[in-house]
């Protein structure tokens, strides 16, 4: 590598790179193993419809061999949800039942937290009319700290401004601190915050939910 990594747009050569990033990080920088015994059923669930729905939308950080990081985005949130309830969940239902994926403890106790959470509305709230686009960002550990986020950053919200999309949001925890440094820098706010029993006995201390929010305009954007 002669310089920084590039920021640019996906590729679908850059897929597999992409979601090994994504469940080398789901837990909080660490492997997605810690919370689950399956890591393609996680993909599955959370990253497949970015990479196969939406990948017009996505950006990596490239160092010249390899991919390492990237910002998965989606410009209509309630589309998304459609589209998952409607497909995604009957086709990963019909791949457990089919014994597809790897279940065991882990995975159980995720699954009934996360029930329990939608039952105790531990899930954070936003107005999907005034943020409608959301996004998802990692990057690889060992890059970390080196502005590749902001790069990222920058370069989705700028395409959104300029296709004119009104707003987007993102869903984080407390234990994200860096993550949540970078988002006030570039001008989100707090919309939402709940507290969340989702990860304990993995941390040690209490972790809430929390929903940031940018609205956008085509001329201008807090990108300091």
């Amino acid at each position: 590598m002669s310089g920084p990594p590039v920021i640019r747009r996906y590729q679908e050569s850059d897929k597999e790179a992409i979601l090994t990033i994504a469940a080398d990080t789901a837990f909080f920088g660490e492997p997605v193993e810690t919370f689950l015994d399956d890591r393609r059923l996680f993909l599955d669930i959370f990253y497949r419809y970015y990479t196969d729905q939406e990948p017009h939308h996505a950006w990596v950080a490239w160092d010249g061999g390899r991919v390492v990081g990237f910002l998965m985005g989606c410009v209509d949130t309630a589309r998304q949800r459609r589209f998952w309830i409607s497909t995604i969940l009957p086709q990963t239902a019909w791949k457990i039942l089919n014994q597809h994926y790897e279940i065991k403890t882990k995975t159980r106790v995720y699954a009934w937290r996360l029930v329990i959470g939608m039952v105790r509305n531990e899930h954070t709230r936003v107005n999907e009319k005034i943020y409608p686009a959301h996004l998802h960002i990692n990057v690889a550990k060992d890059w970390r700290g080196q502005g590749l986020g902001k790069g990222l950053m920058r370069a989705y919200l700028e395409y959104l401004c300029h296709n004119r999309i009104p707003g987007v949001h993102l869903v984080t925890t407390t234990l994200n601190t860096a993550a949540e440094r970078l988002y006030a820098r570039l001008g989100f706010d707090l919309l939402d915050e709940r507290p969340t029993h989702l990860w304990e006995g993995l941390v040690d201390r209490p972790v809430r939910n929390r929903c940031y929010g940018l609205r956008l305009t085509q001329d201008e954007l807090s990108l300091k």
